[in-house]
């Protein structure tokens, strides 16, 4: 099914797996965004952290300010956990997963996901990448999705690959990463690699 609307490309939110809700960032998140982006191990491979907390405040405020862009341009999800606990169902933001629209005229989006260390290798960042991958294929009629890593960044490339992105090439020192220039591995997917 492909979802369009006046105001363009629209994902159908929230988007549910049997384990994990991804939904829009809100203003009360800011604790547990700041709770991974804050910390040396999630940011060493990246291009911004480890965060402030005045930087984790602006975070949520532009995930708050692309949600009120029409059309949309940046879907950067909260990834909730499900969690059955003695006193019932609960949930937990455990980290967020993001599709950035690159080039809309060659539907063509940019995927990227980031979790608390709790709960690395356990399979959420696959799921969740998964899960907005395909609404991205469905929904917005994507041809194409993208995603960078920082080579050193082997979990990241394994989550990649095992969503059936092919690495494409690699960019000699293309990002400024933590204080040093970084060579990054570029990985591309198709819509017609999801059956869509």
């Amino acid at each position: 099914m492909r979802r369009r609307n006046a105001g363009g490309p629209m994902l159908d939110l929230p988007l549910e797996t049997p384990r994990l809700i991804l939904r829009d960032f809100t203003a009360r998140d800011f604790d547990a965004v700041h709770a991974y982006s804050s910390r040396e191990e999630v940011t060493r491979f990246l291009v911004w952290g480890p965060n402030t907390t005045l930087q984790s405040k602006q975070t949520i405020r532009a995930y708050l300010d692309d949600q009120k862009e029409s059309p949309r341009h940046n879907f950067d999800l909260a990834i909730v956990r499900k969690a059955e606990g003695r006193r019932g169902a609960s949930q937990h933001l455990i980290g967020g997963v993001g599709l950035k629209l690159v080039d809309w005229e060659n539907r063509t989006a940019e995927i990227g996901y980031v979790l608390h260390p709790d709960y690395w290798g356990e399979g959420y960042a696959l799921e969740a990448a998964q899960t907005v991958a395909h609404a991205g294929f469905a929904d917005l009629g994507l041809q194409r999705i993208i995603a960078t890593c920082d080579q050193r960044n082997k979990a990241s490339a394994r989550v990649m690959e095992k969503l059936g992105m092919r690495r494409e090439g690699v960019f000699r020192g293309s990002k400024y990463i933590q204080g040093e220039w970084a060579d990054e591995f570029l990985y591309a997917v198709l819509a017609c690699d999801f059956g869509l």
